[in-house]
């Protein structure tokens, strides 16, 4: 991975327009039924993602645009979306965090038949929480993510809430060749077993690093989304305060971010509300430095010479309105244990996997060669001992099953040398507890992002009925292994 000074191409450029509004796909008009219909087509495109003065680089998109059009649909309204294949290969759309009915999913063979070329596949479902949530592929998740098949999908509240602006910043990460293509080599062993495929270009809505006009004394609720395939991100808003607004979709009790630094694993959100209490003209940085020694500039808050919008600041940020999720009823909850293994640690020696088969073939390693497990399609990681890989696929075995009401604990332990964080579908986590200690602000996350050697406690009310999928969200661990199914019958 290259350095701070040299991660970008480009800084050339504006922010693309980030209200949302003039990305979104335009609506048909609408039926009696009163369903949002919508189209989205994944096919081969360009992008210019190095900034205006390189080359384009050759993207697979939906709709033409990287990312893809922003999804604004209200909640409770029905959507009908079409999603039409103009790729070579099969794919699927997973709409991420949404909570819907299983065969609605996008996962290939376990809850719906791959799309295949020049095929179509409706997707029906009524959104019941609003918030900041996110459609990607489900098959060759590794590559169609990686080539920036990815896009925002924004559910208003059914009462508009009073912000100035409403802005999203899709966050995508890139692995460029020299000539700005996109570099080969996806699934490696290295990337498999270690950190992913981390790129050398970060785009905010499919840009360069640049400028986001502002303007002294608004308040903006900004929408931060992480696309990347493997990039772990750490925000730092210099000259402000952001306040944390809800998470993965989720509001939560408003709060500062833990040392000001927001942080973002692959696939989750977080809303923000942030004051502009900047001066006229001046500029500030938002960094991101969750690698030590490789901090950059993701944008700079640009402020125009315009006066203040307000003399006084508005008052402390007021709580989102909740969604109707479930309340866990701890008292009766049935406890399950996902523990995390695998992987390389310090050194190039393998991560123990108790309990694996005295860990040789399963985990690609040869006790006399000791060959790098995830080489030549073995895992390279495990879940409570066995390793499920790839995007999903029909007759996957549950790891557990729940019964429809039940309230289910769960212990999710890291017990690897990396970061992973683990997605959960069809659902939301409360999240209880990290390493002994309780999660305040009533925090729901459908990613939770678990450091080395973590412990974290969760719970959620099974009662969604289906075959779901949990899995590591940094794609090069999923493909390898790091995966599973559960079952509410």
């Amino acid at each position: 991975m290259n350095s701070g000074s040299n991660l970008f191409l480009s800084r050339r450029g504006f922010l693309a327009v980030a209200a949302g509004t003039a990305m979104s796909l335009p609506m048909r008009p609408t039926r009696a039924s009163a369903v949002d219909e919508r189209t989205l087509r994944a096919a081969p495109g360009q992008a210019q993602l190095a900034g205006p003065d390189r080359a384009p680089t050759p993207t697979w998109a939906y709709n033409d645009t990287v990312p893809g059009p922003v999804l604004r649909l209200r909640q409770g309204q029905p959507v009908r979306i079409t999603v039409e294949n103009g790729l070579t290969e099969d794919t699927t759309v997973h709409w991420h965090g949404i909570r819907l009915a299983n065969a609605m999913d996008g996962v290939p063979g376990l809850t719906q038949p791959p799309i295949a070329p020049a095929a179509s596949f409706i997707y029906e479902f009524t959104p019941p929480d609003a918030g900041t949530f996110w459609y990607h592929p489900h098959a060759d998740s590794l590559v169609q993510l990686g080539r920036g098949l990815a896009g925002a999908l924004i559910v208003e509240e059914a009462e508009p809430v009073a912000f100035d602006r409403d802005l999203i910043w899709m966050l995508q990460d890139w692995r460029l060749a020299a000539d700005g293509r996109i570099a080969g080599g996806f699934g490696s062993a290295m990337d498999a077993a270690m950190s992913g495929r981390v790129g050398n270009l970060v785009t905010v809505n499919g840009m360069a690093p640049a400028d986001q006009g502002v303007r002294a004394g608004e308040r903006v609720r900004l929408r931060l989304a992480n696309a990347a395939l493997a990039r772990m991100m750490a925000l730092r808003f210099e000259g402000h305060r952001p306040v944390i607004l809800a998470i993965d979709g989720q509001p939560c009790d408003p709060h500062e971010p833990e040392d000001g630094r927001l942080v973002l694993a692959p696939a989750m959100r977080v809303d923000i509300a942030l004051d502009m209490q900047g001066k006229p003209g001046g500029r500030y940085q938002v960094v991101d430095d969750f690698y030590d020694g490789l901090a950059y500039t993701l944008a700079a808050l640009a402020y125009d010479q315009a006066p203040p919008l307000r003399v006084h600041p508005p008052d402390a940020p007021a709580a989102l309105p909740r969604n109707p999720l479930p309340e866990p009823d701890l008292a009766n909850a049935v406890r399950q244990e996902i523990v995390l293994q695998g992987g390389m640690m310090g050194g190039g020696k393998l991560a123990g996997v108790g309990g694996m088969m005295g860990m040789s073939g399963m985990m690609g390693m040869s006790m006399k060669g000791m060959t790098m497990p995830g080489m030549n399609g073995t895992p390279a990681w495990a879940i409570n001992g066995v390793s499920m890989t790839g995007d999903g696929h029909a007759g996957m075995a549950p790891q557990f099953t729940l019964r429809r009401g039940i309230t289910c604990h769960i212990t999710m332990r890291n017990e690897t040398a990396w970061w992973h964080p683990m997605h959960v579908h069809g659902f939301s986590l409360l999240l209880l507890s990290r390493n002994g200690a309780p999660v305040p602000h009533r925090q729901w996350q459908d990613t939770v992002l678990l450091a080395p050697k973590d412990t974290v406690e969760c719970a959620f009310v099974a009662d969604n009925p289906g075959d779901w999928m949990l899995h590591c969200h940094v794609a090069d661990h999923q493909m390898a292994g790091l995966m599973t199914v559960f079952r509410v019958t």
